[in-house]
């Protein structure tokens, strides 16, 4: 029954994880080695490497929930099954950081033919961990740890393990709506004549573009603000645009410095590339982590900080 319920509880670990806001899953290789006790089998096969596949989602900014199978390599003496969680110590998505791991271990030793009298082909242990991990440029995460293992059965069998992984980061966070906005100022009061003059208002067209992290490329839901901008920028051949880049807290000062820049370069270039605006009618620049909008202690506030923000504002007379 207890095989079945480990089974049961790495179902449970798909179906939970859809039910977070967080979008982000991860798919990796791995390889470890371990040293099982000396007493389940007749000779040495209890040190032995694996190699795997791990599948795991991240529940919150620095939490995720794995479940991995992996088989002994070159042999085919036992595999294991586990579901663990995993626990990212500090904030700085692109720097080694520490991590914390605990879970659960199934191991199928059916396939082995030295098994000791009196040990079972399956057994549950209670497995915690301590690692070093880093994300890289292309969504990439290496992962290193060492492992202390008991079996539920036998909590004095003393059990060692070493694993390394490199995964693969996949999802995306929703982009928000659009924001185009028009301000009319206060209409100007003119003196009683037989014929109203025209009146003057003031437009103001904001453009609020959001990034993914790490990431410098304009999705497509911005294209409305753009063809606003862009519209505005050809009516009234007078007005230049700025363009600020910003980023979020994560990442080395002089490296968000550039990521900023390149944002606020990556708007430039859609509206010169797609729109035909001249080049020199708009200045880009980055500031970095230096003037977040929202808390970078949050996965929302983090995202309002991964911006571009530009505005334009123009004059244009009507009449009643």
């Amino acid at each position: 029954m207890k095989h079945i319920n480990f089974l049961i509880g790495a179902i449970a670990f798909a179906i939970a994880g859809s039910c977070f806001a967080n979008d982000q899953w991860y798919l990796g290789a791995t390889a470890g080695h371990y040293d099982l006790d000396s007493d389940r089998a007749i000779v040495d096969d209890h040190r032995a490497a694996t190699i795997g596949l791990q599948v795991g989602k991240y529940v919150a900014d620095n939490v995720a929930v794995e479940f991995g199978y992996g088989a002994n390599a070159g042999h085919d003496d036992f595999s294991v099954a586990s579901l663990n969680a995993l626990v990212w110590l500090g904030d700085q998505a692109d720097a080694w950081r520490p991590y914390l791991l605990g879970g659960f271990n199934q191991y199928d030793f059916s396939d082995t033919s030295n098994l000791i009298s009196g040990h079972g082909e399956k057994t549950d242990q209670l497995m915690v961990g301590f690692g070093l991990g880093k994300q890289f440029e292309g969504a990439l995460e290496f992962r290193a740890d060492i492992r202390g293992m008991a079996d539920l059965e036998d909590i004095q069998a003393e059990e060692y393990g070493f694993q390394i992984s490199l995964n693969k980061l996949i999802g995306k966070k929703s982009a928000p709506a659009p924001v185009v906005t028009a301000v009319a100022a206060a209409p100007v009061v003119a003196e009683p004549e037989p014929a109203p003059e025209p009146q003057v208002r003031t437009i103001t067209v904001r453009l609020n573009v959001e990034f993914e992290f790490n990431k410098a490329v304009v999705l497509a839901i911005y294209g409305d603000q753009l063809d606003a901008i862009a519209a505005a920028m050809k009516a009234h051949e007078d007005i230049d645009l700025v363009l600020e880049g910003h980023s979020d807290s994560r990442g080395s000062d002089d490296y968000n410095m550039s990521l900023s820049d390149r944002r606020a370069k990556a708007v430039k270039a859609k509206l010169v590339d797609d729109y035909g605006i001249p080049a020199e009618r708009i200045a880009a620049m980055g500031y970095g982590e230096t003037q977040p909008v929202a808390s970078n202690a949050t996965d929302e506030g983090r995202a309002r900080n991964r911006r571009v923000v530009g505005e334009l504002s123009f004059s244009e007379v009507y009449s009643f």
